[in-house]
Parts: structure tokens; C-alpha cells; sequence
């Protein structure tokens, strides 16, 4: 099967492209810079401005999937007015253009996977939270709204599209570890904020089988957790980061107001609350190669479990 991927040369992407089956193209900013980053080779390689233009026709030709992962960074970087623009419509505009582009094709893929985030809803403390939650109704919940929206609109061009609400992403070299280890290596790690708040992590690998997964099975629809099915606290989360790298957590936790100060509005989302369960992957059967958080981190750190 070709699949045409967006965001390639990101973390989740990078991975996405070294275990897809088949031939893909990719859809970039700069393409030529694309072609040296990519984790593999692709078929082909196109520049596409996604909150300019539609991306050319030509990127769709005998394309049967399409994976959308691209967007502006959320971690990187502090939340300006500027910045905050910049993270709605690179997945607004950006999902709208592409979209527009499939529906003008004489030929058409059968499904998109359209990626979402469990922003879309809110901090919730300990509700549990399955695809039938409402959502919330903060900026990054706008903008999960908003995502889902403009992917949702290929259901009129025949499509079958699903959206993963994707949770905190592990894995080595990258993602929320890239930021968090290196206090924790010191032996400075501590919980942030109350410590209380749940986060709903997932493996880089069982999100890549999750993608994979919702281009080929026909069932699923709509969206979808892609969380791990045991979220945990984040003091829960700091102690065992922790125990995995031999290293003391320190207590009490950073004050939620000093975490503010230093990085601004994506404070929110680390303190925010979210007990995400991946109720409908769990429904259908999907297999978790990682269900808990220990063997999870001691896999990316390369930590052996204690005897």
C-alpha cells in the first residue's frame, strides 16, 4: 500500500516511516531538507506551506492511506500570541488545505488518519476520560476541536477518516523525556505542580502500531485514545523515572506558579489533569506491546529490570 505521510520528520514520524510496509511519499515544508532527514527514503518528496496552500495533486497519485501528523510544536518554545496563532492554524488551516486537495482528486484514498491530542479534553483531575467524553474548553481543547473538525470533512469526499487523540509520547532521543531527563540524571527530578495530576502517556512504538492499525482496520472510525491503559500521576511517573535511572526524587514539587514563570503557557499542560483510557482500541483488541510505565521507560533508557 503507498500512504502519503505529513509531519515525517518529526518524532512520532521518524518512527512511523522506518516500520511502514510499503512505498510512501511525503509531504513537507522544504522538501530538500526533508530528503535529508527522513528516516528512510521515499517515493517522492513534496514542498507543501500547509497553512498557505493546497499540497499538489501530484502527491496523491495511486496514494491509498494518508497519515496527517503535522503541526506546530507544542512543547518548543514560549506561548506568545504569536506562537499561540501559529499552533491553531498550522492543524486548522493546515488539515483544511489538505483535505480541499483530496476532494478535487478524480482518485481519492480510502482513509485518513488525522492526528488529535487528548487536549481536546481539558484537565479533568481524576474523571476518567474515553472517546466519549465531552470536550473541554481551554486553547488547546480549541484547537483539538478545530483539528477534527477539518479532518472530518473528508467523510463527504467518501473517505474514512479517524482522528488518534494522542497522549505524552516516550521514547528514546526525543519527545517528553528529551526535556525531563536531564534533572533526573542529576538526581534532581521532582514531580510538578501537586503532583496529583494524571498523565496519559504512550510508547512511541505502540503509537506507530496504533497508526498503522487504524489505516487497516475498517471498524475503527472517528476518534480514538492513543494512550497507554494505565495513566498514572505525575508524581507517580517522577518516582519511577527515577527508580529506572537509579537517581532520588525530590519532594516536595514544584510549585505549579515557579513552572509558570519559567515556561509560560505550556505549564498548562503539564499540570493539567488527564486520565485518558484507550477504551476503543481496547474494545476492538488492539494489542499493547507496552501497558505499563516501568518496562515501558527501562525499554527506552535501556535500563535492565532489577532481578
Amino acid at each position: 500500500m503507498r500512504m502519503l505521510i505529513t509531519g515525517a520528520t518529526g518524532f512520532v514520524g521518524d518512527r512511523l516511516l522506518e516500520r511502514l510496509p510499503g512505498e510512501f511519499v511525503v509531504l513537507s515544508r522544504n522538501a530538500e531538507r526533508a530528503k535529508k532527514q527522513l528516516a528512510r527514503p521515499a517515493a517522492a518528496v513534496y514542498s507543501w506551506n500547509a497553512t498557505e496552500e493546497e499540497p499538489p495533486a501530484a502527491a496523491f497519485e495511486g496514494v491509498e492511506a494518508v497519515i496527517h501528523l503535522a503541526g506546530e510544536p507544542v512543547a518548543e518554545g514560549r506561548w506568545t500570541e504569536e506562537k499561540k496563532r501559529r499552533l491553531m492554524e498550522s492543524r486548522r488551516l493546515g488539515t483544511r488545505h489538505l483535505v480541499a486537495a483530496i476532494g478535487k482528486l478524480a482518485e481519492k484514498p480510502r482513509v485518513l488518519v488525522s492526528a488529535s491530542a487528548v487536549g481536546y479534553y481539558g484537565s479533568r483531575g481524576e474523571e476518567p476520560l474515553t472517546e466519549a467524553a465531552a470536550p473541554g474548553d481551554d486553547f488547546l481543547a480549541q484547537i483539538c476541536i478545530a483539528w477534527e473538525q477539518e479532518a472530518a470533512a473528508a467523510e463527504q469526499y467518501g473517505l474514512r477518516v479517524t482522528n488518534p487523540r494522542i497522549g505524552i509520547v516516550l521514547g528514546p532521543g526525543g519527545g517528553a523525556l528529551k526535556a525531563m531527563l536531564p534533572p533526573f540524571k542529576l538526581g534532581a527530578g521532582s514531580p510538578l505542580g501537586s503532583g496529583q495530576q494524571y498523565m496519559p502517556w504512550i510508547h512511541r512504538d505502540d503509537l506507530v502500531s496504533q497508526l498503522l492499525y487504524a489505516v487497516e482496520n475498517e471498524a475503527l472510525r472517528g476518534p480514538f485514545n492513543a494512550v497507554a491503559p494505565n495513566p498514572v500521576t505525575n508524581r507517580e511517573f517522577s518516582k519511577l523515572l527515577g527508580k529506572v535511572l537509579g537517581r532520588p526524587v525530590f519532594l516536595p514539587a514544584v510549585p505549579g506558579f515557579v513552572l509558570k514563570l519559567m515556561i509560560g503557557g505550556f505549564a498548562e499542560v503539564l499540570l493539567g489533569s488527564q486520565r485518558v483510557l484507550p477504551a476503543r482500541l481496547e474494545e476492538l483488541g488492539f494489542a499493547f506491546q507496552y501497558t505499563e510505565l516501568e518496562p515501558a521507560l527501562r525499554e527506552i533508557l535501556g535500563k535492565r529490570a532489577e532481578e
